[in-house]
């Protein structure tokens, strides 16, 4: 029987206790990886610092940056990574979108990247800029994940996006599983979903997967509640559902931040909890730049 939302505030009143190793499987520590964008001010990069800085004690298997649509940050990407990987001592993982570039400027980049020691690429399609015409040389991830393969053979370990709910574009469910399969056909290593907070979604999506013969690791995509107002226009844009009921908590704390703060991290330690115990091969936090909110998570799993 679904786990209902119902049974899930019940549970949560009355159980505030945590498996103190949550994070380990067969005695290894589950990896966890973090995902920050790339800051163009001072400030942002002070605050960036900061961040990593808290978050590296977790030992994250990498750290990656996203990449502005239509090349929007494309000097502040490289130069984030490579600030991680010397600054920090962390892996510094680049994003790389295909929309709106042209196969050489792919290239240059795929080169630099080598250069700077990255052996590790989050392979997307990205989405369209306003106004721009035409999308470029490669239209879909897939193509980019097939020129990187022919290009770098297994230098890079290639990680792709995918949809437990469905990308908000795709015809169906189904298309879009056809299409996640057309990203790991073309040498996709392994997979990061958008998040959710509905674990339903993601074990119907990795059920539906395998049974397509798609075998790579889908690690869960894992958004921290710190800003409600934020999230919800996030999750408008991508298509992330928020349950009911959990709005309906966050309206009824009216201004009592301590309370906000408490509940969203007690609610997305117990969703990985649920997610590390069905399986899940590992955790990808989205940080928005913030450390407390990954945190005040973790410290919950510790």
């Amino acid at each position: 029987m679904p786990f209902q939302p119902n049974d899930f505030i019940f549970c949560f009143i009355r159980m505030k206790r945590y498996n103190h190793r949550i994070l380990h499987a067969n005695d290894a520590m589950l990896p966890i990886s973090f995902e920050f964008y790339p800051p163009k001010t001072d400030e942002q990069r002070t605050q960036l610092d900061r961040s990593v800085q808290k978050l590296k004690a977790h030992a994250p298997q990498f750290m990656s940056v996203t990449f502005g649509a239509g090349g929007s940050t494309l000097s502040h990407t490289p130069e984030t990574v490579q600030r991680l990987r010397s600054e920090h001592g962390v892996a510094g993982v680049p994003h790389l979108t295909c929309v709106g570039g042209n196969r050489e400027e792919i290239r240059s980049l795929l080169k630099l990247y080598r250069a700077l020691g990255c052996d590790r690429i989050v392979a997307l399609r990205g989405d369209t800029p306003s106004g721009m015409v035409r999308s470029g040389d490669l239209r879909y991830a897939n193509e980019l994940v097939e020129l990187i393969r022919t290009e770098h053979g297994n230098h890079f370990t290639i990680e792709v996006a995918a949809y437990p709910e469905t990308h908000p574009q795709a015809e169906d469910a189904m298309a879009d599983l056809r299409n996640f399969k057309r990203k790991v056909d073309a040498g996709a290593d392994s997979a990061i979903t958008q998040y959710f907070y509905n674990t339903d979604a993601y074990f119907r999506f990795v059920d539906d997967a395998r049974a397509l013969g798609i075998d790579i690791p889908i690690v869960p995509g894992i958004m921290p509640i710190s800003n409600f107002s934020q999230l919800r226009r996030f999750s408008e844009a991508c298509g992330a559902e928020i349950p009911r009921w959990i709005a309906q908590r966050m309206r009824g704390y009216g201004d009592d931040a301590e309370s906000i703060r408490e509940f969203a991290s007690d609610f997305v330690a117990q969703l990985c909890e649920r997610l590390i115990a069905g399986g899940a091969p590992g955790l990808h936090f989205y940080t928005l730049n913030l450390a407390k909110p990954s945190l005040n998570v973790l410290a919950k799993l510790a």
